[in-house]
């Protein structure tokens, strides 16, 4: 009776991932490159523009770009649903805790400002997103990849929702590729997409617990796995009660580059789950290849982004676009 009850487990799962997979076929055979060129030719004309100005002025906006996409994605799908504004009667998924980081709000208010201009009523806060995060790895020195639109944006953000599907900073590899694989990326996406932290920083409270210090000094029960010198350094700079923010990469913090592989080789990952990539042979031949190839790094991005761009997209007659990004 165990057995039979492990195999009907196992059939049931697989069943859950073909769903997924299938899902996510359609929803890519559904976006095209090039959905605006009529409707709104102007559009990611606007959009580079305006993140250009932004990044310009801020450039750690082009990570903040970039993580919005990704934190929009993983839950609910890609639906703009993380813009969208708290309510009296309803916390949205961008007050929820794992949220309450996020920037770059501001800019594509003024990105949809200008494309409602343009053309009213056309394009989604959904493919604004997915337009401004390809922009922001561009300016930062990545690849500039084609991204497929025809997103519709929801209707619904609830902070509850959150819970369970955004990756927290102390995960381990297993938990890793199962959320992710819970969205249709593979172990390999999971990798290919934590390199997104090669710009950006972090708060420190997000990475703390791997620290042990009196003061300003590293001391006894430090993470095992971080190169002791790198703890020293994040000790002064994470003074007790305050919450500063750090590079994520303290070589390259802006440079859309290898160098967050590199520092995880070098047990300088910043986050626990940054560096739990090396503990795993799998994820570690990963993590070597792209420190050592960053061409072949930059191209699988390129690949892990249309893929993750397409998770629970709405397309067709679901959906909506809504005129003001931060109203459902």
């Amino acid at each position: 009776m165990a057995a039979r009850r492990m195999v009907l487990l196992y059939l049931q799962a697989a069943a859950v991932l073909l769903l997924v997979a299938a899902g996510r076929q359609r929803a890519q055979a559904q976006l095209r490159v090039g959905f605006y060129d009529n409707s709104c030719p102007a559009a990611e004309i606007i959009v580079q523009q305006e993140v250009s100005k932004a990044v310009a002025a801020n450039p750690g906006l082009a990570a903040g770009l970039l993580r919005l996409h990704f934190h929009d994605c993983f839950v609910k799908g890609c639906d703009a649903s993380v813009l969208i504004d708290s309510t009296k009667g309803n916390t949205a998924e961008k007050d929820a805790g794992p949220n309450t980081s996020l920037r770059g709000f501001d800019v594509i208010d003024r990105i949809k400002a200008r494309v409602e201009q343009a053309c009213s009523g056309v394009v989604s806060c959904a493919d604004i997103l997915a337009f401004a995060a390809r922009d922001s790895v561009a300016l930062a020195g990545g690849n500039a990849y084609q991204v497929p639109a025809g997103r519709r944006d929801g209707s619904v953000s609830r902070a509850s929702d959150t819970n369970g599907n955004l990756p927290p900073p102390t995960a381990n590899v297993a938990q890793l590729t199962q959320m992710f694989g819970a969205k249709g990326l593979t172990q390999k996406d999971m990798v290919i997409l934590s390199g997104a932290h090669t710009i950006g920083s972090s708060h420190c409270s997000s990475f703390s617990s791997r620290l042990s210090r009196s003061g300003t000094t590293a001391g006894p029960g430090q993470d095992p796995t971080m190169d002791p010198a790198y703890v020293a350094q994040l000790a002064r700079q994470c003074p007790q009660g305050g919450d500063p923010l750090v590079p994520m990469d303290d070589v390259s913090p802006n440079a859309f580059d290898e160098g967050f592989y590199k520092g995880v080789m070098a047990n300088r990952g910043l986050l626990s789950s940054d560096q739990a990539l090396l503990s795993d042979k799998n994820t570690a031949v990963q993590v070597v290849t792209y420190a050592n190839d960053p061409a072949t790094f930059q191209s699988d991005f390129a690949a892990a982004m249309g893929k993750m761009g397409s998770v629970g997209v709405l397309t067709g007659s679901s959906g909506k676009v809504r005129a003001n990004c931060r109203v459902a």
